[in-house]
């Protein structure tokens, strides 16, 4: 189910032969409407860092119209795959920088908290460090300042604490394992949050905030983002438009900042004033789009 596809659409006005980058294709759903408006004479490049699920997608997009290529790489590498395919510049460049609800889901990728698994959180495979690695090396320091910086963890240096402690015993290695020592460190159990108020009014799990912005070091989330904001610019054709969707405010701030700095270097002609958001019928149908928030630049009609 795609998030703010109709605001996405509006602002970004895919049309009949434009080249297309989705940069994290995922399961499809933006870019199944990218291809369908695109045309036959149009093109789309989608990036993903998840091997296993390009491939199942690029299978569900080859009956659409636009002609798709696909690559296995990360979207702050987009320059490079550019120059690979002898693509010049594009005409929008798009990011949905949210985890799929299937990625949370499973289990075997350690992303959510919801149920057992291996402590991994790797989005790409050939990452070398899983999310044990990372807890099992990472300074009590380091920790509580990503705690604090990448979710606004109000218990960050209590739980970076907490974490360093417990590795000297034994080491994390399982998320339910990470759970538990979580709700410790705050001093609550599984049945307490399930039985209080703030749970039935669906305030985020005790341990959502620490699990991701473990997540975010493993695959070093802000950098890439940094990456693609900076080269997004000289990747897009007079008219390009680029838009990006983030789910919490550390990766908000960080499209914010650099659009605003482009619109000030005179790269974009413009940009959206403020977020846009999902309207309360999308909340209600999608609960996991009721963070998100999209923002959107357009470069010059004329000029390079």
């Amino acid at each position: 189910m795609p998030v703010l596809l109709r605001q996405v659409l509006q602002h970004l006005s895919p049309a009949e032969g434009e080249t297309i980058v989705d940069c994290t294709l995922g399961f499809g759903g933006h870019a199944a409407k990218f291809m369908t408006l695109a045309g036959s004479e149009g093109l789309l490049l989608g990036l993903d860092v998840d091997a296993d699920q390009l491939k199942l997608t690029a299978r569900y997009l080859g009956s659409r119209a636009a002609r798709l290529i696909s690559h296995n790489r990360n979207f702050s590498q987009l320059p490079a795959v550019l120059a690979e395919e002898k693509i010049g510049k594009v005409d929008i460049i798009f990011a949905d920088l949210g985890v799929s609800s299937m990625q949370i889901d499973d289990p075997g990728r350690g992303i959510g908290y919801a149920s057992d698994g291996l402590l991994d959180m790797r989005l790409d495979q050939s990452l070398e460090m899983s999310a044990a690695d990372v807890l099992a090396t990472i300074s009590e320091k380091d920790l509580s300042r990503a705690l604090a910086d990448y979710s606004d963890e109000p218990d960050h240096k209590r739980i970076a604490n907490w974490i360093v402690n417990q590795r000297q015993a034994l080491p994390m290695t399982r998320t339910k394992q990470l759970v538990r020592l979580i709700l410790a460190a705050k001093g609550v159990t599984e049945n307490n949050w399930k039985k209080s108020p703030v749970s039935r009014f669906g305030k985020a799990h005790p341990a959502a905030q620490t699990f991701q912005a473990i997540r975010i070091i493993v695959n070093d989330e802000f950098a890439n983002l940094k990456k693609l904001l900076a080269a997004a610019p000289t990747c897009l054709a007079p008219g390009g438009r680029v838009g990006i969707i983030t789910f919490h405010q550390g990766e908000d701030k960080i499209v914010d900042a650099a659009l605003r700095a482009s619109l000030a270097a005179g790269d974009y002609e413009a940009i959206s004033p403020k977020p846009i958001t999902p309207t309360a019928q999308e909340r209600s149908r999608n609960t996991r789009s009721a963070s998100a928030k999209f923002r959107w630049a357009r470069k010059a009609k004329t000029g390079l």
